[in-house]
């Protein structure tokens, strides 16, 4: 073996780089547990423990902290985890009606109206859809002079095309996609969810949101669908408001001197009287100076005393003269800072009744949108109302442009934005009163650009700005200008944003998820693993330990990559474990056959690796074609099964070609006596001479006849489609005991109307309720209304119940997901055909593999229609369901190219003139029998325990994978094969 100190060097490197990768995990784990136990049960004592470590060296090796090592851990999904996934849509037929300023045209709005009721079901672009209504109603109609407005001036003009109105309309909807998708990561960066997920769907104008950890579904809607609320404020300096301070300070001094002696009334405690406050200030603004002066850190705050109860939390902006002494600060910015920690408190403080009524009513109190750098310091800033109303002095509506660029001067980035003519004149004159004294710097303000109630940059303002266009400067990343620069232009595009999707997953269903993933990933481990020892003997346990290695590296890998861990992408582990060995037993067979040709032990090891390469690259690199074409159009839970999947492939192929060959070399150099095989299986399959080509016809029989039964029931009875297919809203419900699916259907229907689906989902104390009760209303109330109908009708049944996991999916996307299920499934067998016919450069045998796959694809359809009511489980077509049909397709292309490599080997070796091509091929299948059939009980091995162990989930899913492996494994030898004997017979001579 060439090249083992390289190999050897790489797999150290690699082991080395997946420990540290996976320490993190238990690093984290290690100190949530240490918090729990310092909580005893007070989530709130356990929360403030992780924020005191947060930023503390835990990871005493390479002094990494909390926070770092929270970042780098292995994440979970929402089904492990718990917690939301939405799916936001950006509403264009909103949005192009805004950019029309709601022009009242008839034939606009008729075409308008038509393009939204076509659009529930057909996923063509909305931009497209409208036009071609539109051309249907008026066909010589011009839609430029209604899109020419004022405000888009600069995009389109009067007397354009209706081609360049096209192009308008799809840019300005990308563009409010992508400010939607800008604004959405704000409010969530601000919502505190631990590793959050927000993702733009490429090529659509949907947002996909993850949020684990969240059990408060009506907050998460009203932050997601909420409108974006963008205001410019001027702002006060910190000398302006230290008097309201240390009068807010003394208040909560008095009351909570006041509650702890329970002397004083409450009444009594909310008047301070002014000499108390002037008595207080000077020795307040000491202490503040001496606070600033002991920690310069932008973490520094007061000790936390009774007497400065707002002081310990706040710490005001200071800075130091020429003299070296600290003072407040005079000019614009923050009034002052307080660790992330604090910031609810502080806020707390400030509600406060007694404290409104002491502070200016044209003052208003906003944190900061982030952190200062890499820190967990907040600003606050001081904002002063203006107006009658007490609000803004502008509104994002006036913001008709906005754009980032690089700033030449300094070497930075700066926005850049315009107005329009209102705009520009209020902006005018509140830049020129914030700009005061332009000689002295001191006298500059600050105005406060706000998003939904966070301050997202607060620039200092030099000098009056007129003609409705200004720089906005501050220490900003690029990222950060095109950030703010599409914050800015989200006034002027209202596209309201709605929920399409979601699925909600509570923590007791998350734990039971990994509960059941684990005990079916140690159980599959344990099959796979004495099945080798049992079959191969002590060659048997080097593939062990290539499985376990491969394991481990496995997951290091997907730590590194950041990816997420779903209950799915365990299922991807468990199915890689029959599919990793499957390298192993391609090379254990040609050891075994060089072996019985006299073959020394060690030549026939090299022999039977060099043998074995073709098929093992072919048959991998096929499956890995699969997931990466599920990876591509796939999305939610799919993802993470085709990431593992596709990591799975690469990582046993390194250790199945590599680490294991490594253990071989070693136990040969020290010679140990290897077996590949014990008495009762060293002749299994030995000289098999089954008829599988003579009698392909009763085959095709079989096949025609069960697919024909299917196709019948696929027209008339159709399938249990998923809520992802069909839409609507799925409920899983624990009750406390043993429940009637008939009595819950009873009453859902009595309340929520007919139609309603209602199963039982794990013990008879579960069930899953599927309805279609107003999924076409799309107002935010909606769901809370369905939700609390439901509960109403269960409570009839049995009060005592919880709702462990729920999941909306809108018609529109049902519809979408359908469409791309089905092209997905096309597309993959289209690819994988066009593989083989690169890599076998005939026809016959890509032919072959496509006929095969079509023909597994049709069979697991049939018996889903066939049988979808006979199982005593859910046999649904989902999602899931077209991952595992994707994954039938790899794993049948897998076992295909095996047999086509052997059958490519023996007709090169045979005489073609002499020997009949049918012989040949018969001789080929029945030469690899040995190794399809063990590896296809492997797998079907691994599958029949995920199918027990894997829970409710997953047990569809992994009912589709192991019937889809018994007719992969049936296509390959009996119809696959035989379809290159029937167009091949006078090309193959």
């Amino acid at each position: 073996m060439q090249g083992k100190g390289v190999i050897k060097f790489f797999a150290v490197l690699l082991a080395v780089s997946c420990l540290y990768q996976l320490s993190f995990t238990w690093v984290t784990k290690n100190v949530e547990k240490n918090a729990e136990i310092y909580a005893k049960g007070n989530e709130a004592k356990e929360k403030a423990y992780l924020d005191s470590v947060s930023d503390k060296p835990v990871y005493p090796l390479f002094g990494h902290s909390y926070q770092y090592c929270k970042n780098k851990e292995l994440a979970l999904g929402l089904d492990l985890k718990g917690g939301m996934n939405v799916t936001m849509q950006i509403d264009v037929a909103d949005l192009i009606k805004a950019l029309s300023n709601k022009n009242p045209d008839a034939d606009f709005n008729k075409a308008l109206s038509s393009a939204s009721q076509i659009s529930k079901t057909d996923p063509a672009n909305f931009v497209d859809i409208f036009m071609a209504e539109y051309k249907k109603i008026s066909p010589n109609g011009k839609l430029a002079p209604i899109f020419a407005t004022k405000e888009n001036q600069d995009h389109i003009k009067f007397n354009a095309s209706n081609g360049d109105v096209t192009s308008f309309l799809k840019e300005q909807s990308g563009i409010a996609v992508s400010q939607t998708f800008q604004i959405l990561r704000t409010r969530i960066d601000k919502f505190g969810v631990t590793q959050p997920n927000i993702q733009l769907q490429t090529g659509t104008n949907r947002i996909l949101v993850e949020l684990p950890g969240v059990t408060d579904k009506e907050r998460v809607r009203k932050l997601l669908q909420g409108s974006a609320k963008l205001e410019f404020y001027a702002t006060y300096n910190t000398t302006e408001v230290y008097q309201f301070m240390v009068n807010v300070n003394t208040l909560l001094a008095a009351k909570d001197k006041a509650s702890k002696k329970d002397t004083i009334a409450k009444t009594a405690v909310t008047k301070v009287d002014s000499a108390t406050i002037d008595s207080a200030k000077a020795s307040l603004l000491s202490k503040v100076k001496k606070g600033a002066a002991a920690d310069t850190s932008a973490a520094g705050k007061l000790k936390s005393d009774t007497e400065n109860p707002l002081f310990s939390k706040l710490q005001l902006s200071v800075f130091r003269d020429a003299n070296g002494q600290v003072q407040l600060n005079p000019g614009p910015g923050s009034i002052g800072r307080s660790l992330e920690k604090d910031t609810a408190a502080v806020a707390a403080y400030f509600r406060l009744p007694e404290v409104k009524a002491i502070l200016p009513q044209n003052l208003k109190l906003v944190w900061s949108n982030k952190p200062e750098g890499k820190t967990k310091v907040f600003e606050l800033h001081a904002l002063k109302l203006s107006g009658a109303g007490n609000g803004p002095v502008l509104t994002g509506e006036a913001i008709t442009d906005a754009r980032a660029e690089s700033n030449m001067q300094n070497g930075g980035y700066e926005v850049i934005m315009n107005m329009n003519s209102q705009g520009a004149e209020t902006w005018g004159r509140v830049t020129a009163e914030a700009a005061g004294n332009v000689a002295d710097p001191n006298d500059n303000k600050a105005i406060a650009i706000v998003l939904d109630d966070n301050v997202v940059s607060a620039p200092r303002v030099e000098n009056a700005i007129t003609g409705g266009n200004s720089n906005i400067t501050g220490n900003f990343s690029q990222e950060e200008t095109k950030d703010l620069a599409n914050i800015l232009k989200a006034g002027r595009l209202p596209a309201p944003a709605r929920i399409v999707s979601e699925e909600v997953v509570g923590p007791s269903l998350g734990q039971e998820s990994i509960n059941h993933g684990l005990a079916a990933s140690i159980a599959g481990l344990a099959v796979v693993l004495i099945f080798m020892v049992a079959y191969y003997n002590r060659a048997g346990t080097v593939a062990v330990v290539a499985v376990i290695v491969n394991v481990f590296f496995l997951m290091g890998v997907l730590t590194s990559l950041g990816a997420v861990l779903t209950l799915d992408g365990i299922a991807g582990i468990i199915l890689i474990l029959g599919i990793a060995v499957d390298a192993n037993v391609l090379v254990y067979e040609r050891v075994r056959e060089e072996m019985a040709h006299g073959k020394s032990l060690r030549v026939a090891v090299s022999d039977g690796y060099k043998h074995a390469l073709p098929s093992i690259l072919d048959a991998n690199i096929s499956t890995f074609l699969t997931g990466l074409i599920l990876f591509t159009f796939g999305s939610g839970p799919i993802l993470g099964f085709a990431t593992t999947l596709m990591i799975g492939i690469t990582t046993s192929l390194f250790c199945s070609l590599l680490i294991s060959r490594l253990i071989f070399e070693y136990m040969l150099d020290k010679g140990w006596d290897i077996k590949f095989s014990n008495p009762w299986s060293s002749h299994t399959f030995k000289n098999a001479n089954f008829g599988f080509v003579k009698n392909r016809f009763k085959f095709y029989t079989f096949s025609a006849i069960f697919i024909g039964a299917g196709l019948v029931s696929m027209f008339t009875q159709g399938f249990n489609y998923g809520v992802d297919f069909q839409g609507g809203r799925t409920y899983e419900v624990r009750f406390d005991k043993a429940i009637s699916t008939q009595d819950v259907r009873d009453a859902i229907n009595t309340d929520m109307g007919e139609g309603n689906e209602v199963k039982t989902f794990g013990g008879d104390d579960q069930i899953r309720v599927t309805t279609n009760y107003l999924i076409e209303d799309q107002s935010q109330s909606t769901d809370a209304k369905v939700e609390a109908d439901l509960r109403k009708a269960l409570a009839k049944v049995n009060p005592k119940f919880e709702i462990i996991g729920q999941q909306k999916v809108g018609p529109t996307i049902a519809n979408d997901l359908k469409t791309s299920a089905i092209l997905t499934v096309l597309f993959a067998i289209i690819v994988i055909s066009a593989y083989i016919l690169i890599r076998f450069r005939k026809w016959q045998f890509s032919l072959g593999a496509m006929v095969a796959t079509v023909h597994d694809s049709l069979l697991v359809l049939s018996f889903f229609s066939l049988f979808k009511d006979v199982m005593p489980f859910s046999l649904d077509i989902d999602q899931k369901f077209i991952a595992a049909i994707l994954t039938v397709i790899g794993y049948s292309i897998n076992d295909t190219v095996v047999v086509f490599d052997r059958i490519r080997e023996y007709l090169t070796h045979n005489n073609a003139k002499t020997d009949d091509p049918k012989i040949v091929i018969n001789q080929a299948i029945n030469s690899t029998l040995s190794r399809t059939i063990i590896t296809a009980l492997t797998v079907i091995f691994v599958l029949v325990v995920l199918f027990i162990f894997g829970g409710d989930v997953l047990r569809g899913f992994s009912f589709a994978l192991l019937i889809g492996v018994i007719f992969g494994t049936y296509s390959s030898i009996c119809v696959a094969s035989p379809v290159i004997v029937e167009f091949g017979n006078k090309n193959l001579k």
